[in-house]
């Protein structure tokens, strides 16, 4: 008999944000996960590093509602309090818009049915078109 799987790497070690490199920036966002959803206010803070990796947290203080991280080719996604977690290598999946926002915010695009609109020098607005998901925010000056 034979035992196929799928294993995943280990969970990233945290963002070391003292290092030379990565800039902050802090905000409120809302967030609904579809259509159906309501929706959830919150803070959001993102870090972004000129390598290419990032960390992304949107928290409802003192707990954090989802937490995204790329670092080299390893990407997470955390909901919850580590209540559902999925990790990989390689491109960040196109399915969940926090994997989609960094790029989106630095005029890179986003990807498949994702659309991005920058609403004002610090608010912009993600949405998917065919679930309803929609990330909505603006950073702080």
């Amino acid at each position: 008999m034979f035992i196929s799987g799928c294993r995943t790497g280990p969970p990233l070690p945290p963002a070391d944000f003292s290092t030379p490199g990565w800039r902050i920036l802090q905000g409120q966002a809302v967030w609904k996960s579809s259509a159906n959803r309501p929706e959830l206010a919150g803070d959001l803070v993102l870090a972004t590093n000129v390598n290419g990796n990032f960390f992304i947290q949107f928290s409802k203080i003192p707990f954090p509602l989802a937490t995204a991280q790329v670092s080299g080719d390893q990407w997470q996604i955390e909901f919850g309090a580590d209540k559902y977690s999925w990790r990989g290598h390689g491109a960040p999946p196109e399915r969940f818009g926090w994997m989609q926002l960094p790029r989106a915010l630095l005029g890179a695009g986003s990807g498949g049915n994702w659309r991005f609109t920058g609403a004002g020098t610090n608010s912009w607005c993600l949405e998917n078109l065919r679930t309803g998901e929609c990330l909505e925010g603006e950073f702080f000056p």
